[in-house]
């Protein structure tokens, strides 16, 4: 029995390299669109956070990250199908350059048959650009490229010297002007926050919005012909409702904002109750059985978490009480006893895990690795400019993608779980659930605990 199709426009926005402008034109693409009452569903390639939040207060709609090793094509056909039965038009954006990355941005618009804009700054440059943009078009076979976008363009002057250079194959889809008013602000690990610019956004997503269309992007992408997507052909094993009855609080505030929507979905399919609190301006936890401290800007503000005292106390009972916290990376640190900022100035912070952390410079690690948890392995990444000395023995390290040596550290006190590492949940959700439980072997087990066999879990632990 063949899988169920259906049919969305899609376009994918990718580019030579990163900076180039893709999510200022995936954005004011989205917003040009939904102006006109258009339903437009927003990918991002890639585990990224931030330009996540981005597109979804461009497009209004939720946006969820796709990649290939991280979620898998099951997964992220699901995701393709399911938008597609209900978008007028599919807009991915891709990550770094068009072929960076193991999966790249070219391999999953190829397994799609997603056709491609190449976004390229022209800024300094002419006929190059042509020669630039046929490199990408021809470096595969498998890859349709479907136009060029020309960003930061000085003139009509500067757009008839790239067109004319381009070759027939490749038409010029939209020049966009040079116009500082319509680039996003950034900051050190990628764009700045939705929430904390939102005014600015929205007049630079109207900005935006209006370039495109005088660049008459909207004709171009009317000659693309619909692109068919299905079903899985193996649907997605059903999730269990394994955390019925069960309440996890959820760190979210401009400190901690690196969540995947899917994270939160899967939660709440699994049967919890989702209770968000700030550890910024909250001075008690909400009623939960578990936390949840997810990476973000912990760096940012850490005298005012510091100066919570009354969350302080709150979060230290409730690990002394043996309850199940997951900390990771902005969340990893909020748990050592101290973080040293880039301004060399140190805070006291929480003191659940032995260890100092300390902000460092430009560079950082980063990567796709795989969680060897006790509970089982989830796959995730890394990507962090600070570094934990002083901490204990971990338990386990992340097995990195392609590499044989230790990825990030795994470490637990009590029911503690702490990493650099950001974890998918979709990709082992038993695992995941684990987490948040008490232990399976207390006599008197929570239902929500009953669910597991216990020779199911005895297996999964070894």
């Amino acid at each position: 029995m063949s899988a169920p199709t259906t049919t969305c426009p899609a376009l994918f926005i990718a580019a030579p390299a990163s900076g180039q402008g893709k999510t200022t034109v995936t954005a004011g693409l989205a917003r040009l669109l939904r102006n006109q009452g258009k339903v437009v569903r927003v990918f991002k390639t890639g585990p990224d956070y931030l330009d996540p939040q981005i597109l979804a207060q461009a497009s209004g709609q939720p946006v969820d990250q796709l990649d290939l090793w991280m979620a898998g094509e099951a997964y992220c056909r699901q995701r393709f199908y399911d938008a597609a039965c209900e978008a007028d038009l599919i807009l991915v954006e891709g990550a770094m350059g068009l072929f960076d990355g193991e999966p790249s941005s070219a391999d999953l618009a190829a397994l799609f048959g997603i056709p491609l804009a190449i976004v390229m700054d022209v800024k300094g440059m002419a006929q190059t650009t042509a020669a630039l943009v046929s490199g990408l078009a021809s470096f595969r076979d498998d890859i349709h490229i479907a136009g060029l976008i020309a960003n930061a363009c000085g003139s009509a002057r500067h757009r008839e010297l790239i067109e004319d250079a381009l070759p027939p194959s490749i038409p010029l889809l939209a020049a966009v002007p040079r116009d500082p008013e319509l680039s996003l602000p950034e900051r050190h690990l990628g764009l700045v926050q939705a929430a904390e610019i939102r005014e600015d956004l929205e007049a630079r997503f109207e900005a935006a919005a209006k370039a495109l269309e005088a660049a008459g992007l909207l004709e171009a992408l009317s000659a693309l012909p619909p692109v068919s997507f299905s079903a899985p052909q193996e649907q997605l094993a059903p999730v269990q409702p394994v955390l019925k009855g069960h309440s996890i609080g959820v760190a979210r505030d401009a400190a901690f904002s690196f969540i995947y929507q899917a994270n939160l979905d899967l939660l709440e399919q699994m049967g919890a109750t989702l209770r968000f609190f700030s550890p910024l301006t909250d001075s008690q936890l909400p009623e939960c059985d578990a936390l949840w401290l997810p990476g973000g800007y912990p760096e940012l503000h850490a005298q005012t978490l510091a100066d919570n005292s009354a969350m302080r106390g709150a979060i230290q009972a409730f690990f002394n009480a043996d309850k199940p916290i997951l900390a990771e990376c902005g969340g990893l640190l909020y748990c050592l006893e101290s973080l040293t900022g880039y301004d060399d100035v140190t805070h006291t912070l929480l003191g659940l895990l032995p260890g100092q952390g300390a902000m460092r410079g430009r560079r950082g690690c980063q990567g796709m690795q795989t969680a060897e948890l006790p509970e089982g392995p989830v796959r995730g990444h890394a990507h962090h400019r600070s570094m934990a000395e002083g901490t204990p023995e971990p338990i386990a390290h992340g097995r990195r993608q392609r590499h044989p040596a230790p990825g990030e550290a795994i470490y637990r006190q009590k029911r503690l779980t702490a990493t650099y590492l950001h974890l998918f949940f979709p990709n082992n959700p038993n695992a995941v659930a684990r987490l948040f439980l008490s232990d399976p072997f207390l006599s008197s087990p929570t239902p929500a605990e009953q669910q597991f066999d216990s020779e199911e879990f005895i297996h999964a632990t070894q």
